[in-house]
């Protein structure tokens, strides 16, 4: 296993290497990118890949850029360049596509022409032509495409296996794909060791595009095993990144898709529980923990969360206290009023005048 900031780190089982313990190390990866309305603006120089591609890059990327016939994994969103419709996204499905260049469908000729420009982890914006898209009909099933419509990709190249290294996904065996998987988690475990942590991220979505849920359905008995074995750990080193990067939402999502397979994974509970403890879910949280504490009694770190949210609900109850002292208890006794000097003045002339009367009837007498 491997291990960051032994003092600091989260739970972790007795399952060898299959996961990483990363809540002590420092933040990796850039943000997802954010879809409001519509594609991302983008103020980089405009490089002309083709007559009718264009790129626009948005994140660096590194290494080498993708050859003929290579593996390239990739997550993107697409519009139509006039009316900015949205027609795909894959971040949105939590599934990366697979686009073996050279090979690629006819609709994606323009995407397959900018992936071959860019590095692992770069992030580009794609101006396409129509002649390189869905062409002159356009689409009218699923994806819904317009006739003749320029398409805007916003696309991030995860990384990519070159054609000597395997096969393409889909001409796999089955113990071909959990082995090609494997490697990727195993590569992202190394990478980690390393705090080569946005790259280490990449492989360990890689892997997981290995084994994306239309070949899972197709799993059953030790198959199934034998591949929840190696994309359990990946969601679970992604959710570790992600609760690292403050972006809990996406940590908890991860979390889920082990709980869906194994309801009492105590690192899938335990990091869900710690997401929705910084999202202020306390409940929620504690419900997590608690759970995790009935698979695994003796866990310290799990017993230090519980203790942590038992001193964030005292510190709560003595705020409150304090802000609602004295609203039903004894009134403090009333300030006493100032008094009016033209009041005391007046008295005061007015003794002085009873004075002198009282002095000139004595004289009289």
């Amino acid at each position: 296993m491997v291990e960051v900031e032994e003092h600091q780190r989260a739970h972790s089982d007795q399952d060898g290497e299959d996961d990483i313990v990363a809540e002590g190390a420092s933040v990796v990866h850039g943000e997802p990118p954010q879809d409001e309305t519509g594609p991302p603006k983008v103020d980089s120089e405009v490089e002309v890949l083709h007559e009718k591609v264009r790129k626009q890059i948005i994140k660096e990327g590194h290494g080498q850029k993708p050859s003929k016939y290579s593996t390239c994994f990739l997550h993107y969103r697409a519009w139509t360049e006039s009316t900015l419709h949205k027609f795909e996204d894959t971040w949105h499905e939590q599934q990366p596509l697979e686009l073996v260049l050279g090979k690629e469908k006819t609709e994606m000729t323009g995407l397959a022409v900018g992936i071959s420009f860019m590095k692992a982890g770069e992030r580009a914006l794609l101006h396409v032509g129509w002649e390189l898209g869905y062409g002159k009909e356009g689409n009218f099933s699923f994806p819904n495409v317009a006739p003749m419509a320029d398409i805007v990709y916003e696309v991030e190249l995860i990384g990519f296996d070159e054609t000597k290294e395997g096969k393409a996904r889909g001409d796999m065996t089955v113990e071909e794909r959990i082995s090609s998987a494997d490697r990727r988690k195993m590569d992202g475990n190394a990478l980690f060791a390393e705090e080569k942590l946005e790259a280490a991220m990449q492989q360990y979505e890689m892997a997981i595009a290995y084994l994306g849920d239309d070949f899972m359905f197709q799993l059953f008995g030790k198959y199934r095993d034998m591949a929840l074995a190696v994309k359990n750990p990946c969601h679970l080193n992604m959710a570790a990144c992600l609760i690292r990067l403050k972006r809990y939402d996406e940590a908890i999502a991860q979390c889920g898709i082990v709980l869906v397979e194994d309801e009492n994974n105590v690192k899938a509970l335990f990091r869900r529980g710690k997401a929705r403890a910084e999202l202020g879910q306390v409940d929620a949280a504690r419900e997590d923990f608690l759970k995790a504490r009935k698979y695994s009694p003796e866990d310290k770190a799990i017993a230090k969360e519980l203790r942590l949210l038992a001193e964030h609900d005292k510190a709560v109850y003595q705020k409150q206290k304090e802000l609602y002292k004295g609203l039903f208890g004894k009134s403090p006794d009333p300030k006493p009023k100032p008094k009016n000097w033209l009041i005391l003045i007046w008295q005061w002339l007015l003794s002085i005048f009873y004075s002198l009367f009282k002095q000139k009837r004595q004289k009289d007498d």
